[in-house]
């Protein structure tokens, strides 16, 4: 198992980098760095600054912390393989101040309550002495600067300590308190629970003297000024702090490990931020202030570590840690990590519910809002419901099909057709068949060659199989309601203004009834396709000159109604006039006489413009 730890810089800003921006997606980015626990600092967004594909990579768990006031600062996230471990628990800060909705219960908390900062530095296990007044543990959480993650066989802490800022002492006391909460919380997990603890992240500070790029500087302007040893050096109090805070070379001092340090003791110049700004990353002119800090029980575990310097992007460079896959305890007894970190491969356990993937925006809970403007998705229907009201010829004594299919608006009933070679067989079908069978569109059938199909149009009435009494569908009844329909189209059009004319802007408008107008759709209708039966040939067959003689009389019709009527014609072009014409001139306010019309001749923002003056 691979634990990296990054200072990206900005989440947003990482794809624009190369070779980030040859990735498809956040979660190829991810795959690339092949870790399979990433903790990143400086997210540098906000909930809703997130995609859906950087919140929810779909091969991680993804935990976030954001500032709760300032947007598009500080922020950390920590990304976890969905097949390599699944974290038990999973907390905000470091005080257990921040509290999902509902709360963490007493089980989903990584610690008791004594085992808090609040409680440690209040019993005395760590120095409680503040001079300058109380620690204000909900602003030291506020700032989304870490994550906690309990993984079993250690708990993770993925921290971003405050750098310098502005030098004022409001943060230099806020930077102050938060080391303090942080040596606390590591406290009160180690001595209090007996738990193993790794820390990583962005600490902003140098642990030794050979992590700074000017350390030797110091020490030479220290001893310069009559300062003993590397106190040039430790003249910061941070450095002070996390050099307490570590074990010393002879063993002693706090109870976390420098890992990186610890397998490279005497490497120079392993920086991991540069200053960008004057290009020191070319020279490696750059510091070394992110670690990876862990306690003693689990340097058995530890395969490897070291800085990737070589991982651009950002103006610092991952760290790495590795584990082994299983280690022999003292008693000969193999452990493997997966068994240690409680992980069931091929079937793990939901994460903790701070995860992304259960806020209410990713979750399902929460309709997204390119939802209110995309296409809207119907399921399929088994009927047919007509766009408009078709008005039809009925047939007096026409049978009406058993078998209907119901459609979803509006009462119409479609008998299922068949071919001309199961025509002889019953129509009849029941009403669990209809409704399981597909419902066919209804097709107007022509005579190409061949036998032809007829159709038949029937009113609403009791069922019957006997067709002698059924009116056939011939060439003059076609040709009469084809017309009909034709003429009651010109009709609507003529009734229906399509698009406003510029004439209509300079006439009086038309009064009209909004009582006039009528809703056929309202009205519902009975259809009934009847599926076709044995007929004569010679009655069936259609006149083709019929045919001619409609579509001739159609499109003369359809010539008539493009000819634009004269007085239309006349009355556009008087307005076209008008709107043109150019603007006559004004008469003078004080003579009451027309004003002669001038051009501005001057170069400058005005030439060409014209105005008016009094003729005098």
């Amino acid at each position: 198992m691979r634990i990296l730890t990054w200072n990206i810089n900005g989440v947003r800003t990482l794809p624009q980098y190369y070779p980030w921006n040859t990735f498809s997606s956040f979660n190829d980015i991810l795959d690339a760095l092949e870790a399979d626990i990433l903790c990143f600092q400086e997210m540098k967004t906000s909930r809703s600054g997130l995609t859906r594909i950087t919140a929810v990579p779909p091969s991680y768990n993804a935990f976030f912390s954001f500032p709760i006031q300032k947007s598009g600062y500080s922020g950390v996230a920590t990304h976890v393989r969905t097949t390599a471990a699944v974290p038990v628990k999973a907390e905000e800060g470091l005080c257990g101040i921040i509290q999902p909705k509902p709360p963490f219960s007493a089980e989903e908390r990584i610690s008791r309550l004594e085992a808090y900062p609040q409680r440690v530095i209040a019993d005395g296990h760590e120095d409680d002495s503040d001079e300058e007044g109380e620690l204000d543990y909900k602003d030291l959480d506020s700032e989304g600067r870490t994550l906690v993650l309990d993984f079993g066989l250690f708990v993770l802490i993925n921290v971003y300590c405050p750098n310098d800022g502005n030098g004022t002492e409001e943060r230099d006391k806020y930077k102050a308190d938060f080391h303090k909460v942080l040596e606390a919380r590591v406290r009160g997990l180690v001595e209090l629970e007996g738990r193993e603890v790794i820390v990583v992240g962005d600490l902003n500070a140098c642990a030794a003297v050979i992590d700074h790029c000017e350390g030797r500087l110091m020490v030479a302007k220290g001893l310069a000024e009559g300062l003993q040893d590397e106190e040039g050096f430790w003249g910061k109090n941070v450095r002070r702090w996390l050099r307490a805070w570590m074990v010393a070379e002879d063993g002693t001092g706090g109870p976390m490990v420098d890992i990186t340090r610890q397998l490279w003791p005497d490497r120079k110049a392993m920086f991991t931020c540069w200053n960008t700004k004057i290009s020191a990353r070319e020279s490696n002119y750059g510091t070394r202030i992110d670690y990876i800090l862990i306690t003693r029980g689990l340097l058995p575990w530890v395969k490897a570590a070291d800085i990737q310097p070589e991982v651009k992007g950002s103006d610092h460079c991952p760290v790495y840690l590795d584990l082994h896959d299983e280690i022999v305890d003292s008693s000969g007894a193999v452990i493997k990590l997966q068994d240690a970190l409680g992980f069931k491969q091929g079937n793990p356990s939901e994460p903790p519910r701070i995860s992304s993937k259960f806020w209410n925006e990713y979750s399902g809970k929460q309709r997204l809002l390119q939802q209110f403007f995309g296409k809207n998705v119907t399921p399929p229907s088994t009927g047919c419901t007509p766009s408009k009201p078709i008005a039809l010829e009925r047939s007096d004594n026409a049978p009406v099909p058993t078998s209907t299919t119901h459609a979803s608006s509006g009462d119409v009933d479609i008998a299922t057709p068949s071919s001309s070679r199961d025509l002889s067989r019953d129509t009849s079908m029941t009403d669990d068949d209809a409704s399981t069978r597909p419902s066919p569109k209804p097709m107007l059938t022509q005579r190409l060659s061949g036998p032809s199909q007829s159709m038949d149009y029937a009113s609403e009435g009791p069922s019957s199989s006997s067709p002698a009494l059924k009116r056939k569908l011939t060439a003059d009844t076609l040709t009469r309601s084809s017309l009909l329909k034709k003429q009651k189209q010109k009709k609507e059009q003529e009734k229906t203004p399509g698009q406003a004319k510029l004439s209509s802007f300079f006439t009086k408008p038309k009064n009209s009834n909004p009582s006039t107008a009528t809703t056929s759709s309202s009205s519902k209708q009975k259809l009934t396709f009847r599926e076709p039966d044995t007929v004569d040939s010679e009655t069936i067959e259609i006149d083709l000159e019929a045919d001619h003689r409609l579509a001739m009389l159609l499109s003369s019709q359809e010539t008539d109604t493009l000819k634009p009527c004269g007085n239309e014609t006349a009355e556009a072009k008087q307005a076209w006039s008008s709107l043109l014409a150019p603007m006559q001139a004004p008469k003078c306010l004080v003579h009451g006489e027309p004003t002669k019309e001038l051009t501005v001749m001057k170069p400058g923002p005005n030439k060409g413009k014209k105005f008016f003056i009094c003729a005098r």
